[in-house]
């Protein structure tokens, strides 16, 4: 089942929740800095060792002080830099992300709309490439969730999810 939230995603109780983060992986801006602080500086520490993350690949961690249970470190595409494989790479991120959590057991997990915010990635070019790979993966998990921190991006993802059915 995919469903849509607005909110914010250190919030949510799933098994995971994925990090739009930076190949540093030592937390940022946007929802990246909202899920280190979140989790404390143990996250941090943890990614470290995985850095620095390609575009388009994952790590996991543990979540820390978070509710879920692992983060799911990607790193997207910033948009325009390499616009002719930007898609692929975006779609790269959420595949990488899918495939780790099934690796690791996830039943729940939770995504940002990865590379739109300073990654300035076309917010509804984004959701169709997010909508199409979450939904490649669906009947393997319980509950995948799209949270959206602004109406933009929700409004975005919904017209996708909408349009895929």
């Amino acid at each position: 089942m995919i469903e849509l939230l607005r909110g914010d995603i250190t919030k949510l109780n799933v098994d995971a929740i994925v990090n739009a983060a930076n190949a540093a992986l030592q937390g940022g801006g946007g929802v990246d800095g909202a899920i280190h602080r979140a989790a404390g500086p143990q996250l941090a520490e943890a990614a470290r060792k995985f850095a620095p993350l390609p575009t388009g690949q994952a790590c996991i961690t543990a979540g820390y002080r978070l509710p879920a249970k692992h983060v799911i470190h990607t790193v997207g595409p910033v948009f325009p830099r390499d616009p002719e494989r930007a898609p692929e790479l975006l779609a790269s991120s959420y595949r990488s992300s899918l495939k780790l959590a099934i690796a690791n057991g996830v039943r729940t997990i939770a995504f940002p709309a990865i590379s739109c915010g300073a990654y300035g990635y076309p917010i509804d070019e984004a959701a169709k490439i997010a909508v199409r790979e979450v939904s490649a993966f669906s009947d393997q998990f319980d509950r995948i969730i799209f949270v959206a921190f602004d109406g933009a991006v929700y409004d975005a993802l919904e017209r996708s999810l909408r349009a895929s059915q």
